[in-house]
């Protein structure tokens, strides 16, 4: 059921009330002008949201990605969280989660072909990377819904279908940043995370909900999950395991250090009657204890063969960790991509592809 995952801490609630005013006002000073938001000659996506936690930023930046890597140079520019790093970086085959953050790191390790760049201050990540890459097309921007010192050409709002705007509140009660009215700002709305299922009246009740203006286009999306991979790959271990082939026999671990792992859990339960979970917080670098307990519950189950199950960025993390060999046998990591609802993954395409093409530095893409 559409946002069953709301949880409001009402006495925080005065607090919310502060944040709103001091971030209402911000928001009106740009619409006013007194603060500058800032265009460029290149074509510049933001996908953000309006709350804190996971919508699938990163899922949906690899959709774009790859609609739009055949045709042109494409570049990704994050703030680059809980990096060690400070300004400008540009990634490169030597960069680690640690330099670039976990989410760049991914990007970069699955689409080494494209740029990928880190910095807190978007404007300046964006005139570094027209500097040094001057043939770029396009700039994907993430996580950026509220760094309204740019203007993008076409700006993505996400949001969950397990936490519905309309019933959630500002941080600190709730887990929004900014008022739900902000999202008239996006030019078009995801819901993501949509269970496969869903109903064409749930379609209609969440459209309703979200009241959206004539010039915003609404999308539903849902995730599918493809066979494990192992982050280590070794002799002897396969690189590739369908779920469904796993013995009754196994003893599986799921680890995850993610905002919302509900639906990497509920998808798992189709193919597993039980399994062992050892949950840390969104973006957790794992510490050398972290890693012996890791170790110690991999040692505790009680399969004939025992898998660790995790997700692509924290997989991206575990990488550069110092872990036991057994961990690193035993360590798969669970992928996944977006997929659009309702058939309507063209009309999406047709959109991003088309609102390029019109507003293009070049007179025609690179073939």
């Amino acid at each position: 059921m559409y946002g069953k995952s709301i949880r409001i801490n009402r006495w925080l609630l005065p607090l919310s009330w502060l944040y709103g005013f001091a971030t209402g006002v911000r928001n009106r000073l740009f619409d006013w002008g007194i603060l500058p938001s800032e265009e460029f000659d290149i074509p510049v996506i933001s996908v953000g949201n309006l709350a804190v936690g996971g919508t699938g930023k990163t899922p949906h930046i690899e959709y774009l990605i790859e609609l739009l890597q055949p045709k042109y140079r494409v570049a990704v520019l994050s703030r680059g969280y809980k990096r060690k790093s400070r300004g400008f970086v540009l990634a490169d085959a030597q960069s680690t989660a640690s330099d670039i953050g976990d989410e760049p790191y991914q990007i970069k390790r699955k689409f080494p072909d494209i740029a990928v760049a880190v910095d807190a201050n978007r404007r300046r990540g964006i005139k570094q990377l027209k500097e040094l890459l001057p043939d770029l097309d396009v700039i994907l921007l993430d996580d950026a819904f509220q760094h309204r010192y740019v203007s993008p050409l076409i700006s993505i709002v996400l949001t969950d279908y397990n936490r519905a705007l309309h019933l959630d509140k500002l941080l600190p009660a709730g887990r929004l940043r900014e008022s739900r009215h902000e999202l008239s700002r996006a030019d078009i709305v995801i819901v993501t995370k949509c269970p496969a299922d869903m109903k064409p009246i749930e379609f209609n009740i969440i459209s309703r909900w979200l009241h959206l203006f004539p010039y915003q286009h609404l999308y539903f999306t849902t995730l599918d999950y493809g066979n494990l991979q192992a982050v280590f790959p070794q002799p002897g271990t396969p690189r590739e395991i369908d779920l469904s082939t796993l013995s009754k026999k196994s003893g599986v671990m799921l680890l995850t250090g993610i905002a919302n792992p509900r639906p990497m859990q509920q998808y798992l339960a189709r193919y597993l009657t039980a399994q062992e979970e050892l949950r840390y917080p969104d973006h957790h670098n794992f510490s050398d204890s972290d890693l012996h307990q890791i170790a110690n519950r991999l040692a505790s189950l009680h399969g004939e063969e025992n898998y660790i199950i995790t997700t692509e960025k924290d997989a991206a993390r575990l990488r550069s960790a110092a872990l036991d060999e057994p961990v690193k046998r035993a360590l798969y990591y669970l992928p996944i991509r977006v997929r659009f609802m309702q058939h309507n993954g063209t009309s999406f395409d047709t959109k991003i592809t088309d609102t390029i093409y019109k507003n293009r530095r070049i007179k025609r893409p690179r073939r």
